[in-house]
């Protein structure tokens, strides 16, 4: 195992000054330019493919996935009405029975 301690206090000392140099090449603006540019090009590519794919397929005549997220909001809406309706009817009842069984 003294190999593997040797081999490995190396790779620690090559480690911490790879990461040190890198840190503060990553750091530099002739890196973070270029880089931001690059990333603001690829997000307004991804913008216009978004919007070509979503006329797309609205020329189709299928939804798009903006149409599919107003459709699902509406039905959990509808879905949370429908519970409260329930539990509503269920305290009714409940009162009824309470009120069928004081009389009798």
């Amino acid at each position: 195992m003294i190999g593997w301690d040797s081999w490995k206090k190396g790779f620690d000392v090559w480690e911490n000054a790879t990461a040190k140099y890198l840190e503060a090449w990553m750091r530099s603006p002739l890196v973070l330019g270029p880089g931001g540019a690059l990333l603001t090009a690829a997000m307004r590519s991804k913008t216009a493919v978004d919007g070509a794919m979503d006329a797309w397929w609205s020329a189709v005549g299928l939804p798009t996935r903006r149409d599919q997220e107003r459709a699902l909001h509406a039905l959990n809406q509808m879905q949370s009405r429908l519970i409260d309706l329930e539990e509503t009817l269920a305290e009714i009842r409940a009162q009824q029975r309470q009120q069928a069984s004081t009389k009798a």
